[in-house]
């Protein structure tokens, strides 16, 4: 059996919880965890562990919070008050996580699914979508990161061109790939904007509501919208239902034309955020 899993965000209890309740085996079945695996919970290694030692059973994406941890390891961004990953960049095994997570995916096909942590852009289809990920992918393996990393934050460009070179682009693609929530009818990213899909600013929509998106027809599943809440459509799954606010962790079974949904309460309670 094959499960999308939305964000952990270091909550390994309800994890746990949730494969005990699909009856998850590495050896049988498979799982795409969406992104975000680590920060805000208080298990961020614990959830690696887990991750790692289901070996091939296992894909995961990279989200935001995955991306500020490996900032904050290569000097190139410092923790945050509410930051709770010091157990990965405190651990004896640090390098090794650190490789680890560098190794991860940023966009994936699973069973027909194209899987992302926010979403993408209306210009891209699902074949673009997949080489911009691999774009930033072989950044993330390579002697390039640290300083990357260093580039990475800012909320410009706002809009997709082939044009785009360099740290520009690389930004572009992590900033859609990983934060996107809002866009206009040219592809315009709204990144300051955090509400549900209800609290679009005036000329922007959800960005899979996008007019002329071409990944239409392509069924997609992300997460990292933890406001905007489950979406189960033909064609499209939002996976982030609030675990580490309190809410609920998710997971869809996709395989063999059906889709069962699976969630466990999580007990962890924390502030709203991104």
């Amino acid at each position: 059996m094959h499960y999308l899993v939305g964000d952990l965000q270091g909550c390994d209890d309800a994890f746990e919880r949730l494969l005990a309740e699909i009856g998850f085996s590495p050896s049988r079945d498979r799982l795409v965890v969406l992104g975000d695996l680590v920060n805000r919970g208080p298990g961020s290694l614990a959830v690696l562990r887990r991750l790692r030692g289901f070996g091939d059973a296992a894909d995961c994406l990279l989200g935001n919070h995955d991306l500020h941890l490996l900032a904050v390891a290569f000097g190139g961004r410092t923790m945050h008050r509410g930051d709770t990953f010091a157990d990965v960049l405190d651990a004896p095994d640090r390098d090794a996580w650190i490789e680890w997570l560098r190794a991860r995916r940023m966009a994936l096909v699973a069973d027909g699914w194209l899987c992302v942590h926010a979403g993408v852009v209306p210009q891209w289809d699902r074949d673009a979508t997949l080489a911009r990920a691999a774009e930033v992918e072989a950044m993330l393996t390579s002697d390039a990161l640290p300083d990357f990393l260093h580039r990475m934050y800012a909320d410009e460009p706002v809009r997709w061109s082939d044009t785009l070179a360099g740290a520009h682009r690389l930004r572009f693609i992590i900033n859609v790939l990983t934060r996107i929530r809002f866009v206009d009818a040219q592809g315009t990213l709204d990144l300051k904007t955090k509400e549900g899909a209800g609290g679009a600013p005036p000329g922007f929509a959800p960005w899979f509501d996008a007019p002329g998106r071409r990944t239409q027809g392509v069924p997609v599943a992300f997460g990292h919208w933890s406001t905007l809440g489950l979406v189960m459509r033909p064609e499209l799954l939002a996976l982030d239902t609030g675990c580490v606010w309190g809410g609920c962790l998710s997971a869809v079974r996709i395989d063999g034309g059906r889709r069962e949904l699976v969630q466990v309460k999580c007990a962890q309670a924390q502030r709203p955020g991104g």
